[in-house]
């Protein structure tokens, strides 16, 4: 089995078209077709039903395509970091971060990475958790800020705990969660229970701190009411804003929130998250991944 002839297998599965496929690889249509049966040959099946006009995966081609991308994104990991140079003057680093750690974490950390390293291409894929886990199994990102636990079935993956942060309630300024506030308790924290009777704007499905949020208030009792739900940390925050209801969102974003939005602390044992750095157990990070890596694990030190 032939290098070529994987990049060549994912591109026909890709275009289901062996004539752009051989264009996207830039090779005649013929060789892609002579190399593609080649490999059809040397593992014993069939990869494409080629009904005219109509190419499609058979079992073989669908369980070979992902084992197929993860080798050849390995191998482009591979290029990658022996290109790079002792010094770190080039490099890419591809790192996945939940929406509310872009939001509150990264900045500092990207902008002090980027003064020790102007060099490096850093590439940022934004998602949840769950999302993230599986573009680290294929091989799509070097590093990722995942919320722990790890999603049930989850790759191999090393994780290293980064931070705990609590989670805390932001509401629009007039409306006063948990009582009257006092000179001596300005911000009297409030129960998961006061959220029974208060409208909540609510992140999207697969979103971490959605499912922490629901289950919070399933143990106290009740089913939590949305007003608005399907949001980014961005879009929640300005739902809140405009007040539609309250939200719970991580500390580090509630500080960057701006003075337009009343934060109130959840009372003892409150909620926190655990925020983990994870990578593929099975392949080592890259040279600039690893020092980025590096500037997290100095910051961790800082937070905690």
């Amino acid at each position: 089995m032939q290098f070529q002839q994987l990049l060549y297998f994912v591109a026909v599965a890709e275009t289901r078209h062996f004539t752009h496929a051989a264009e996207r690889v830039h090779v005649s249509q013929p060789s892609l077709s002579q190399q593609v049966r080649a490999l059809e040959k040397e593992l014993g099946a069939e990869l494409f039903s080629r009904a005219r006009g109509n190419i499609a995966l058979t079992d073989a081609g669908e369980a070979l395509l992902p084992l197929a991308r993860r080798i050849l994104a390995d191998a482009d990991t591979a290029r990658h970091e022996v290109q790079e140079l002792v010094q770190l003057r080039r490099g890419r680093v591809r790192l996945g971060a939940t929406p509310s750690l872009c939001t509150g974490l990264l900045p500092d950390v990207l902008r002090a990475f980027h003064d020790l390293h102007p060099g490096v291409q850093l590439l940022i894929e934004e998602s949840g958790s769950h999302d993230l886990v599986r573009e680290l199994a294929r091989g799509s990102l070097d590093l990722a800020l995942i919320v722990l636990p790890l999603p049930p079935a989850s790759p191999a993956l090393t994780t290293v705990e980064l931070l705990r942060e609590d989670l805390v309630v932001v509401s629009p300024p007039e409306l006063r969660l948990g009582g009257a506030p006092t000179a001596a308790a300005p911000r009297r924290p409030v129960r998961i229970a006061d959220l029974r009777d208060q409208p909540l704007v609510m992140f999207r499905h697969g979103y971490d701190l959605r499912e922490l949020t629901v289950a919070a208030c399933r143990a106290e009792g009740f089913e939590p009411s949305f007003t608005v739900e399907g949001g980014e940390m961005d879009a929640v925050l300005g739902f809140v804003r405009a007040g539609l209801g309250v939200a719970v969102v991580p500390s580090m974003v509630a500080e960057r929130a701006g003075r337009d939005l009343q934060v109130t602390p959840l009372a003892r044992p409150g909620l926190q998250r655990t925020i983990a750095l994870a990578h593929r157990s099975d392949v080592a990070p890259p040279r600039a991944a690893r020092e980025l890596q590096r500037v997290l694990l100095n910051t961790r030190a800082a937070v905690l």
